[in-house]
């Protein structure tokens, strides 16, 4: 298994803040791992964070982070890469969502999905024109006709011309991000890797998520059954429902203790 994931629901000392976050790895498992152990105290030590500047924070944060993984002794030999896609909760109630790579983050608003990020693809006309200005190319769908996805913590192969910035290489740490004013109308967050959203769309796993709580699941439970729905009947012939799968799912409470918070979903129809 080379996915990782993050769940903090205190960050440290700082009250009222969480962090959730998703890596989907490849080519080994160095890459996902230290980042789900290392990226939120990039994050939260910037001095973007401490002045209250959260989305240069999280920008700050992967670059950070990936520059040091590329620098670690440990790692000089690992070639492996992954996915980031990660959740700040900070405590003015906002989101803030950072994203490299093709996992995604889906906000439930009353029922309907609203997206939290934008699945970086190399076919993608923005990612492909950095693609072949930094150097490399876009062939069957892949950069350079290997990796499947255009920005990625790790990778540091698609890293290596010197003539330009971290944000400007073939593959890039450089995250979008963006940000959400929590409302009363918000159910839960769904953070996961490309394995279920190459089997359901966006709106297709609120809709799961929502049925399985309305049956009395716990979410660790909806996790389980959203991951045993995707899964193919046989992982032997490969394509959809045999890559790997990291869900994670976020109750937005508004207050509420976790059995009013399960009650009010179940009764709640959709928007």
């Amino acid at each position: 298994m080379e996915d990782a994931h993050t769940t903090l629901l205190t960050l440290k000392d700082l009250q009222d803040t969480s962090f959730f976050g998703v890596f989907d790895g490849h080519g080994g498992r160095g890459a996902a791992k230290y980042s789900s152990e290392q990226l939120h105290e990039y994050i939260v030590k910037d001095e973007a964070y401490i002045q209250g500047d959260y989305a240069l924070a999280v920008k700050h944060g992967y670059l950070s982070a990936d520059a040091d993984l590329r620098g670690d002794p440990e790692f000089i030999h690992d070639s492996s890469g992954c996915t980031a896609v990660t959740a700040l909760i900070t405590p003015d109630k906002r989101i803030f969502v950072g994203n490299a790579g093709d996992s995604r983050a889906v906000i439930s608003v009353g029922g309907n999905a609203k997206a939290l990020s934008e699945d970086h693809k190399p076919v993608n006309e923005g990612e492909s024109a950095r693609i072949v200005a930094a150097g490399g190319f876009v062939e069957f769908g892949r950069v350079n006709g290997n990796l499947a996805l255009s920005r990625a913590i790790g990778d540091f192969e698609f890293k290596q011309n010197l003539k330009l910035n971290p944000e400007e290489q073939v593959v890039t740490a450089n995250p979008d991000v963006a940000v959400h004013d929590i409302t009363p109308d918000d159910e839960f967050i769904v953070l996961a890797c490309d394995g279920i959203w190459d089997c359901l769309t966006s709106q297709e796993v609120i809709d799961f998520v929502r049925e399985k709580i309305a049956e009395k699941q716990t979410l660790a439970q909806v996790c389980e059954s959203l991951m045993d729905h995707c899964l193919a009947a046989d992982s032997e012939l490969g394509g959809i429902g045999c890559d790997n799968m990291t869900v994670v799912i976020v109750g937005i409470l508004h207050g509420r203790t976790e059995e009013e918070w399960y009650q009010w979903i179940q009764e709640k129809p959709s928007l």
